[in-house]
């Protein structure tokens, strides 16, 4: 179990991250060049036109007044309306219609490679320069080395072109209605299928998800097994596991009772950080698949310049990434608990 006095002190440690991360943006988008007043009101605007939106945003105000405005918003979770994108739309809104499709394709990708990976590391560090142990570290150094831009194309070729065995692109059939309740597509579909309405939309809405998950799903695999392998090589050269084995106690209960729990601790941190990097990067599986999700929204608004769509979109990512560090300090907790200590 988890102390109360671990999580309460890993809990507060998020403050002060969250508040270098928005310092940290608010000083990268003012140091930046360029005058978002001249953006909004347009190439062809007036200066008096250009003086009047500095006026109405506030940028007339000395940087610290600024500053002080901006950390109140984020506390009161208003990050502003966006200026281009979505002009006059509040930032909030648009991150929850767009966060959900990045959420759901990292948690499918980071779900596969944890269920892959973690076996194959294990089998690779049992079976130690054997056949299977050369095949799974060929198939992992092949795995990280391989870009998303390729594998993508590759895949939509084989899977969807070729065998027309799955769709190449978009999140569900365009025939199904379905309402939307979470914004993951999946569950929604599920939810739908259970009320009554078939389960044809979420059979549609799965198939649609398979590829660009196993796309960034075999990135993570291949890291995860590689970490697996090492951390159970080091494990099963302890004393305790020597121990185990001396007073007769066979070698699968002994990995599997002393061995892999120790070994999962650093592995744990390769899959935390590992969630948090699917989450920045998956516009390449966003762009390929043509799944409109926060990732191509960053990029789209960094071209042009929409600097509240920017601030909001990097500090949602940034208290993601710090939600998933907080999972990982209390999974290690758990698994040794001398970690609280």
């Amino acid at each position: 179990m988890v102390s109360k006095r671990f999580f309460l002190k890993r809990l507060l440690l998020l403050v002060p991250v969250l508040f270098g991360v928005a310092t940290l943006v608010f000083a990268i988008l003012h140091l930046s060049p360029g005058d978002p007043a001249k953006v909004i009101a347009g190439q062809r605007a007036t200066a008096a036109q250009v003086a009047a939106v500095r006026t109405e945003l506030g940028l007339n105000d000395p940087i610290w007044v600024q500053y002080g405005r901006y950390l109140f918003d984020i506390a009161t979770l208003d990050l502003g309306d966006s200026y281009i994108v979505r002009r006059g739309v509040p930032v909030l809104t648009i991150l929850r219609a767009r966060l959900p499709v990045t959420l759901e394709l990292a948690l499918y990708g980071q779900v596969l490679g944890i269920l892959f990976g973690i076996p194959l590391g294990v089998l690779s560090a049992v079976k130690q320069d054997t056949v299977t142990d050369h095949l799974t570290r060929v198939g992992a150094l092949t795995g990280i080395s391989v870009p998303i831009y390729w594998s993508g194309p590759l895949l939509i070729l084989l899977f969807a072109q070729f065998l027309g065995l799955l769709p190449a692109s978009g999140r569900i059939a365009s025939a199904y209605d379905v309402p939307v309740y979470t914004g993951l597509i999946t569950l929604d579909s599920l939810v739908y299928a259970l009320s009554g309405g078939g389960f044809g939309a979420f059979q549609s809405a799965i198939s649609h998800m398979l590829l660009p998950a196993a796309v960034i799903g075999v990135y993570s695999m291949a890291l995860i097994s590689r970490m697996m392998r090492s951390s159970m090589l080091e494990v099963v050269r302890q004393d305790y596991m020597r121990t185990a084995r001396a007073k007769g106690q066979g070698a699968k209960i002994t990995i599997m009772k002393h061995g892999f729990r120790n070994a999962m601790i650093p592995v744990i941190t390769v899959i935390g950080i590992q969630f948090g990097t699917l989450l920045g990067g998956a516009v390449l599986t966003e762009t390929v698949f043509g799944i409109g999700g926060i990732g191509t929204l960053l990029v789209n608004a960094i071209e042009v310049g929409d600097y509240p769509l920017v601030q909001g979109t990097v500090l949602v990512f940034a208290f993601l990434f710090t939600l998933v560090n907080l999972g990982v300090d209390l999974t290690y907790s758990y698994l040794d608990p001398r970690i609280e200590q």
